[in-house]
């Protein structure tokens, strides 16, 4: 794709032999390009599956037809046909799925080390975070609900809900929290491997925080138990109440039960019988810690 420019510099007065130099290949190779360039539909090739990588490193978990959504929402006119055969060449694979097996997950490489070592204790407020992704049908189709716990409170500290399980979801949940706790000093914030939490975009969020991310095991739910007992609560109480219309409305309440139930009202034995967030106020020393 570099065989373009040159051209274009070449055109503008620039020497062949320096920009090849500089962008480092010889100029032969330029002009055996130059005397059977690629047709313009290859060189769209190139440029899509570029865009296709970078949707796939943000969202490991998208399959093509995904794919195909986030570029149309970028402006590609593409059909899935086309974004089928180019994930194909280029072996672009949705990490939930495995070729010739179906329902089966196969989690990345970890991108943090397990710095919980199933220790949900802490100290003080905004010391360790937990979260993770939890899933309900409603008759409009699923709806995800992505939330962070401090685990010095057990008090939910950031969510998102979304109708789509993409790295967004994750990294908007994450924003919320640090949005509402600003957190100061070190924060572990603690996951399994999905996609969504091994992606560029949450990463980028932890950094741009001073957040450390920390990973348990693949197909070890005790790394996260703490998590999960809070979601087993969620579902429990509010998911599996009834069937649920729409997604809206098992949205409101799944946040009406966390800002209004579970935050405020549902005393923990663990906490001795306050509220989490009666245990912030009656434990933490700046005030600014339990907002």
């Amino acid at each position: 794709m570099m065989y373009p420019l040159v051209r274009e510099l070449a055109a503008k007065g620039f020497p062949v032999t320096v920009t090849c130099g500089v962008l480092g290949f010889s100029t032969q190779a330029f002009y055996k390009w130059a005397a059977d360039p690629i047709c313009e539909r290859d060189f769209d090739d190139a440029h899509l599956t570029n865009a296709i990588v970078d949707i796939h490193n943000d969202d490991p978990e998208f399959g093509y037809r995904f794919i195909a959504d986030e570029l149309e929402r970028g402006g590609h006119e593409v059909g899935e046909g086309r974004v089928h055969r180019l994930c194909r060449e280029h072996k672009i694979w949705s990490t939930t799925t495995k070729k010739g097996r179906r329902n089966s997950k196969t989690p990345g490489p970890a991108v943090h080390d397990d710095l919980v070592q199933r220790d949900f204790s802490a100290p003080a407020p905004n010391v360790t975070w937990l979260t993770d992704i939890t899933e309900h049908p409603t008759t409009e189709g699923k709806l995800y609900c992505c939330a962070i716990k401090d685990c010095f409170s057990n008090r939910i500290v950031g969510y998102a809900i979304a109708d789509r399980m993409t790295a967004a979801l994750a990294v908007h949940a994450l924003r919320s929290a640090v949005a509402r706790r600003q957190p100061r000093g070190t924060v572990v914030v603690h996951s399994d491997r999905g996609g969504q939490f091994r992606s560029r975009a949450f990463i980028s969020v932890l950094k741009a925080n001073d957040l450390t991310g920390s990973m348990g095991r693949v197909s070890s739910a005790g790394d996260n138990a703490a998590m999960e007992s809070f979601y087993s609560l969620l579902q429990k109480n509010v998911l599996n109440s009834r069937r649920w219309r729409s997604r809206d409305e098992l949205a409101s309440e799944i946040i009406y039960w966390i800002e209004h139930t579970y935050n405020r009202r549902r005393r923990q034995r663990g906490l001795g019988r306050l509220t989490p967030i009666e245990y912030e106020l009656a434990f933490s020393e700046p005030a600014t810690d339990a907002a």
